[in-house]
């Protein structure tokens, strides 16, 4: 039984220039997992930050699972991310450089049903930047249409 949830940041690929990749897992309660399992789930303004030592997800927002009664979640708690100690140690020297930020990319859910987390070191783009990366994207796809109909 394959569930196909996979939740999507679709604005950081412009926001963020992106750089090394981590897989991390994530602590949920149960109504939590129900409702990722149902794709009632948002990343789009979620960020990662390091409290004692540990990598949280903050600001990831996990719609209450309706039949949850007085046992549902907070929808937007911090979310501790798991990860080895020799990965959170390198994101941590990562983290601490100016400018450099961790952002989750993509949650899904593992084989074994896991929900799993795909964060990025990233660095943000400036708007001109960011009007640069538009005239690429629009040039590449000016090229494809004019390869199309030849």
């Amino acid at each position: 039984m394959k569930n196909e949830v996979s939740i999507w940041n679709p604005r950081v690929r412009f926001e963020y220039e992106l750089a090394d990749t981590y897989v991390a897992g994530i602590e949920l309660t149960g109504t939590e997992i129900k409702s990722i399992r149902g794709n009632k789930a948002s990343i789009k303004a979620a960020f990662c930050q390091f409290k004692d030592g540990e990598l949280y997800l903050f600001n990831m927002f996990i719609a209450p699972y309706v039949p949850g009664s007085h046992y549902n979640h907070e929808p937007r708690r911090a979310r501790k991310l798991l990860l080895n100690k020799r990965e959170l140690k390198r994101l941590e020297a990562h983290a601490r450089v100016v400018g450099q930020s961790i952002i989750p990319t993509r949650i899904f859910l593992s084989d074994r049903g896991m929900a799993k987390a795909v964060i990025r070191l990233a660095k943000g783009r400036k708007r001109r930047d960011k009007r640069q990366y538009i005239r690429e994207r629009e040039h590449k796809r000016d090229l494809k249409r004019i390869l199309k109909y030849r």
